[in-house]
């Protein structure tokens, strides 16, 4: 038997482009780095004696089908986009990354599936809406 639980899931993924809805991403990993690092002091303890705060960066690394229609992306310049997860649930708040740029990117084609590109992106903010 199942248990029923409270939990909620992410809905689509979009990606806009200079303010126009360009695609529906098939998958978005990301990583939030802190930038927080430690502080190595020369002590009797040969320990580390604390932290210092850094640069917080978001790293995306984004899956996309390639379209065939005359929907031509450039995707390795890729700047100023918007991606945004929206939940299943209308309740809950959405996440968006803003001014993301792509960094690097690959293709990736299978039997079963389209053909689909990786793109690793950076954002520069993340934001609840």
């Amino acid at each position: 038997m199942a248990n029923k639980t409270d939990a909620t899931y992410a809905g689509a993924i979009i990606m806009e482009i200079n303010g126009r809805e360009a695609v529906e991403l098939i998958s978005v990993d990301t990583k939030t780095t802190i930038g927080r690092k430690p502080v190595k002091t020369m002590n009797r303890r040969g320990r580390v004696r604390g932290y210092a705060d850094g640069i917080t960066e978001f790293e995306l690394n984004v899956t996309a089908a390639v379209p065939i229609d005359d929907t031509e992306i450039d995707w390795a310049n890729i700047t100023k986009a918007k991606i945004t997860l929206y939940p299943i649930n209308a309740e809950e708040k959405r996440t968006s990354y803003l001014d993301c740029f792509s960094v690097s990117c690959s293709s990736k084609y299978e039997v079963d599936n389209e053909a689909r590109i990786d793109i690793q992106m950076i954002a520069l903010d993340k934001v609840e809406e």
